[in-house]
């Protein structure tokens, strides 16, 4: 009995002792999970660590006249550790000290909160402890630097708590300008333009970096435990700014004014194969227009501006010459069972090979194609092959499309295949092709390879330099170039192209007008595509310029004379205006004096007191205005007009003496080059466009 006694004695104190045991372990769990546990996590948390990535600064894009195109810029994510030793010494006091007046410059400077609630903010973030509490994000350099002075961040980041955490954003400084070619640097989508081609130049090297875990999970650097990145490579292009502008402006004024679906323009430099311009507009849903893709490297059927290569398989190989005749069927020609029509219609019978080029006939491109190659279809390929016509141009850019020259061998190849090709369609080319074998003409049979990028740079030295680079030799021989040459100068004096006429200098060059397909619709929609390829000077080449505009179903004008030609036009004249020195003038074609017809401007005051000395009747409409004009009417009365001045306006400055000119302009702030003596006859940039900041202007006087 006293045994049973003793043993249950045991058990009883045994159960009494674990059950006060486990209530003790219970009570610690619950108190150290509640009470303790955000200590207890960030302790845990803290043993962890690991090597993340810091990425390198991206390389900057420039101009060919060291403007920037694209570059990074910092911006800055704060956060405070209020955890920091420092910070939370003496019990808060350094914190306590400089909350209110830190508070008052937050809000002074983000404008965002008031000084009580950024106060409220930073106390509420002290109580937590919190050990990555974000202040601000994506605040810019200069905000920065004003935050780095303010009360407590100015003690430094142990005192303060305050961690910086830069990052970097991708800035495009033109906007709208070349941003398809110069292209987009994105996070989280693919990269388009130069910055996807040479992306791996730009990103540069990836440096490394030590952080710690806290709670939450949130990465804290650790101090001297990174490797600085290796900033990426600057690209400086062959893309002139000035020129890039006329050419979007050209283009994006006939877009709107023709409602049209997308559009290119690519101006070239000839002897170099520089591209110096390429804007690239399609229409969005809400009805504007925005740089969407490169137009310029999209194959198409070129339609009419294709002509010049079967006009060169022609005369290369001897079949014919310019002055040769051949019959236009009145615009009609039945071909099998389809019929090749003249776009624009008309009775011409027996032409010359060069006035069917200037009237832009399909009947009498077909006509050729048969007659000399319908045997032997191959030849007349292998003219386009040597024109790299079935290859790629070769530009530094990522997504240029496959260009389609058929051949007898093709599944798609039938009896009109040829004919058909010989106008420009059945073949798929991009516009920046097109413009190679212009240009190529223009450049006295050198076909040279388009590029973008002139110099690959490290902190401004030059790592590599881009030289000009030949594809072809010679396409053609000098008698086929010069042949050539003349068709392309005649379209401009005599054809298609005959409204594109310019009295200061020569242009030759295409009209192209083709109808493109709808998807499954067809050619129901009558969607045309307007084109015209071309250079200038005529005796001189300095530029090529091609403009492909896609107009809208049924577009009351769709001719590429009267849609892509003006483009053209408005381009070559500006570069004529910008680069007069460059470019000799064609005294050819200047119109004879007139002495029955004038046009002066100048001071109102000075231009009454000419008159009156002169003896000179005239109507005067000016009333108190300081600038006037002197014209002309139809009955042959000089009339004085009053001549509008704005201060945030070009004006029209065309008659004015050089002395006048310049007054107004400097009154403005423009900077002024003038080229020549006399009145002004042309200037660079129109009438009517704003006064921006840092604007120059070209005055050529006559």
């Amino acid at each position: 009995m006293e045994v049973k006694r003793d043993i249950l004695w045991r058990v009883y104190l045994c159960f009494i002792g674990m059950v006060v045991l486990s209530a003790a372990v219970l009570g610690r769990a619950l108190y150290i999970q509640n009470a303790e546990g955000e200590y207890w996590r960030s302790k845990s948390d803290s043993l962890h660590t690991r090597i993340i990535n810091l990425e390198a600064d991206r390389g900057t894009i420039f101009s060919s006249d060291g403007s920037m195109l694209s570059t990074s810029i910092p911006y800055f994510n704060i956060y405070i550790d209020f955890g920091a030793e420092g910070l939370r010494e003496k019990n808060g006091k350094r914190f306590r000290e400089n909350i209110d007046s830190l508070s008052l410059s937050l809000s002074g400077l983000f404008a965002d909160r008031s000084t009580s609630e950024y106060k409220k903010l930073l106390q509420a973030g002290f109580r937590k402890k919190d050990r990555y509490f974000l202040l601000k994000k994506n605040i810019d350099f200069s905000q920065y630097k004003q935050l780095r002075q303010f009360p407590l961040v100015r003690q430094g980041r142990n005192k303060s708590g305050v961690i910086a955490e830069v990052k970097s954003k991708r800035l495009n400084p033109f906007g709208l300008l070349a941003n398809r070619t110069i292209g987009l640097a994105r996070e989280n989508a693919q990269n388009v333009g130069l910055e996807r081609t040479y992306d791996s130049l730009l990103r540069g090297a990836t440096g490394k970096k030590l952080v710690r875990f806290i709670a939450g999970g949130v990465a804290v650097p650790v101090e001297g435990y990174e490797i600085e990145p290796e900033n990426g490579r600057d690209l400086v292009t062959t893309l002139d700014v000035n020129i890039q502008d006329i050419a979007e402006n050209a283009l994006m004024k006939m877009m709107v004014q023709n409602e049209a679906v997308n559009g290119t323009c690519i101006v070239m430099e000839v002897a170099t194969g520089k591209i110096k311009a390429i804007a690239n507009l399609g229409k969005r849903k809400e009805g504007e227009y925005w740089e969407d893709l490169n137009y310029a490297i999209r194959a198409s059927e070129p339609g009419s501006t294709f002509k010049l290569a079967t006009m060169l398989a022609v005369l290369e190989d001897k079949k014919a010459h310019i002055g040769n005749h051949v019959n236009l069927e009145n615009g009609v020609w039945k071909v099998g069972r389809r019929t090749v029509y003249d776009s624009e219609r008309h009775k011409r019978t027996e032409v010359t090979l060069q006035q069917a080029f200037e009237l832009s006939s399909n009947v009498g491109m077909a006509k050729l194609a048969m007659n000399y190659y319908a045997k032997n279809p191959m030849q007349y390929i292998n003219h386009l092959r040597k024109l790299k016509l079935h290859e790629g141009s070769g530009i530094d850019l990522v997504g240029e499309t496959r260009p389609v020259i058929k051949t007898p061998k093709s599944k798609t190849w039938s009896a009109t295949s040829l004919p058909w090709m010989s106008f420009g369609y059945e073949v798929l080319v991009s516009p920046l092709q097109t413009l190679m074998l212009y240009n190529a003409v223009a450049n006295n049979g050198t076909m040279m390879q388009p590029y973008l990028v002139e110099e690959i740079q490290k902190d401004g030295l030059k790592l590599i330099e881009n030289q000009p680079k030949i594809m072809v030799e010679k396409i053609a021989s000098e008698s086929t170039l010069s042949q050539l040459r003349t068709c392309l100068e005649g379209v401009v004096k005599n054809g298609t192209g005959k409204s594109l006429q310019s009295p200061f200098y020569s242009i030759a060059g295409k009209t192209g007008t083709a109808l493109v397909a709808n998807g499954n619709r067809g050619y129901s929609d009558h969607i045309y595509q307007s084109s015209f390829a071309g250079y200038f000077p005529a005796e001189n080449p300095k530029y090529s310029c091609i403009v492909v505009i896609v107009n809208k179903p049924h577009a009351p004008v769709y001719y590429g004379g009267s849609v892509a030609g003006p483009v053209f036009r408005e381009v070559a004249d500006k570069l004529f205006a910008l680069q007069a020195q460059q470019i000799p003038v064609k005294t050819a074609l200047l119109p004879p004096q007139d002495s029955t017809s004038f046009y002066f401007s100048g001071n109102s005051s000075e231009l009454r007191t000419i008159l009156g000395k002169m003896k000179l009747p005239y109507r005067d409409s000016v009333g108190n205005a300081d600038w006037a004009s002197v014209q002309m009417d139809t009955n042959f009365r000089t009339v004085l007009h009053h001549k509008p001045i704005a201060g945030k306006i070009i004006p029209d400055l065309r008659g004015m003496g050089l002395r006048d000119a310049l007054y107004v302009l400097e009154e403005m702030k423009i900077k002024v080059v003038a080229k020549g003596t006399g009145k002004v006859k042309v200037q660079s940039i129109d009438a009517g466009k704003p006064v921006t900041k840092d604007l120059s202007i070209t005055l050529e006087l006559n």
